[in-house]
């Protein structure tokens, strides 16, 4: 089973691109990308003021890594092969395995990226000082499982309701752009507007991670309780969906619909 799960994460990492290395300088591409854009419009609207002080790149990187993290796994496991893909009439195959396959393939990209651009960063323009590194990590991990979770839940639904799945799953990855909180602090918000975010368990997450990051910043405001909690209702909810899912998807389904 091991070799199995070994073998289907290689081919969902190369799934994007027939070359695992070509795939992996994709994601990397587009996190430089993300990163630019952010780091542009901070420095423009004022962001600095705002910022943790101490190194502001380090501080707009750490809010790309983890919703990038959060949104890859979720898009990973939504997209993971079904009960009625044609990779199943290969036994031993199972959907359970198609999954943790592409959760593994999704951690392994993402974190091989970030090691990568803070190697890079770290060599050719300033040195890289991380306060509570193991922390930080968990907070990655954290945002990781909280994508699987959700991705579960799109996975149930989507063979129900293909078309509207996308759309919510679409919809859900815009709303995280600004809903998340990479451009802010949590504990420099007003409290109307902290309002507004306190519901995103990403939002806990990536304040929660900056207080590992940053030696002198301390989350108040936000927990990590509360979005390990709602990740791992959501996930048994994603995994009821796909069990009761599971028993009435066919192949006729994609015919009729």
């Amino acid at each position: 089973m091991l070799s199995l799960v070994f073998h289907s994460t290689v081919r969902s990492i190369r799934s994007g691109h027939r070359d695992a290395l070509m795939a992996i300088a994709k994601n990397l591409l587009q996190m430089i990308v993300m990163i630019g854009i952010f780091f542009v419009v901070m420095d423009m609207l004022g962001g600095r003021r705002m910022a943790v002080r101490g190194d502001f790149l380090l501080y707009v990187m750490s809010g790309i890594f983890v919703f990038m993290t959060h949104v890859k796994a979720m898009g990973a496991i939504s997209g993971a092969d079904g009960p009625v893909s044609p990779m199943m009439q290969h036994l031993p195959m199972t959907p359970l395995i198609a999954i943790v396959s592409a959760a593994l393939g999704a951690i392994y990209v993402q974190v091989l990226s970030m090691a990568v651009l803070l190697t890079v960063y770290h060599l050719m323009w300033e040195p890289i000082s991380i306060a509570h590194p193991v922390g930080a990590v968990m907070m990655l991990l954290l945002a990781w499982f909280s994508g699987c979770c959700f991705g579960l839940v799109f996975a149930a639904l989507k063979p129900w309701l293909p078309g509207a799945t996308g759309m919510i799953q679409m919809v859900y990855q815009r709303v995280q752009m600004f809903a998340s909180g990479k451009m802010f602090l949590a504990n420099g918000l007003p409290t109307k507007m902290f309002a507004l975010f306190a519901w995103n368990p990403l939002f806990h997450i990536i304040d929660q991670g900056r207080g590992y990051i940053f030696e002198n910043y301390n989350p108040m405001r936000t927990s990590l309780e509360y979005p390990l909690t709602i990740s791992i209702v959501v996930g048994v909810i994603g995994i009821l969906g796909l069990s009761y899912t599971n028993r009435f998807v066919s192949l006729s389904w994609s015919a009729g619909r």
